[in-house]
């Protein structure tokens, strides 16, 4: 009988359980800050996709302009999709952790250290998935401004008390 595999009591599933309760919360987390990084990526997009269409019809400086955003567009949908990235490695390295963790109950392996450098990697994921999302915002800070002839324009001023229009 020395050959037969031990199954786990219900109190060591319920103890391995309460060990993944924690990365399984991180999951959360992560799906929050994925959710946020798609929304912001959608939002990239879809003004990409209009300056596009008015970069093909304009000229001179407004068309310079229009180009110079494209490309920022381009690059913020480059730095986002990193972020998202990375983010998901960080959320498959969780669950690898998770899986491990029932893995070395079941099996009575012993993967203490597997486990931990895995979960550090998820941690240094998350970690430059967060560093990435800081400079998408930085990128997108630096370079969506209120151009300044938005900021002071003067709307014309009208003509003394309507004389123009009554002819008088």
């Amino acid at each position: 009988m020395s050959g037969m595999m031990v199954l786990p009591q219900v109190s060591q599933v319920a103890a391995t359980i309460q060990l993944a309760v924690a990365p399984v919360f991180m999951l959360a987390g992560l799906g929050a800050f994925l959710n946020v990084c798609a929304g912001r990526l959608a939002r990239v997009i879809d003004r990409a996709r209009k300056v596009e269409q008015s970069v093909l019809v304009t000229r001179g400086r407004e068309h310079d302009r229009l180009v110079a955003e494209i490309r920022v567009l381009d690059k913020r949908m480059s730095v986002v999709n990193g972020a998202i990235f990375l983010s998901v490695a960080s959320g498959c390295a969780i669950c690898l952790v998770v899986m491990l963790l029932f893995a070395a109950e079941l099996f009575d392996a012993h993967l203490g250290t597997a486990i931990a450098l895995i979960f550090i990697l998820a941690m240094l994921l998350q970690t430059a998935a967060f560093a990435t999302f800081i400079q998408e915002i930085r990128l997108a800070s630096r370079t969506i401004h209120i151009r300044n002839e938005v900021l002071f324009h003067q709307a014309e001023e009208e003509e003394d008390d309507g004389e123009a229009s009554t002819g008088a």
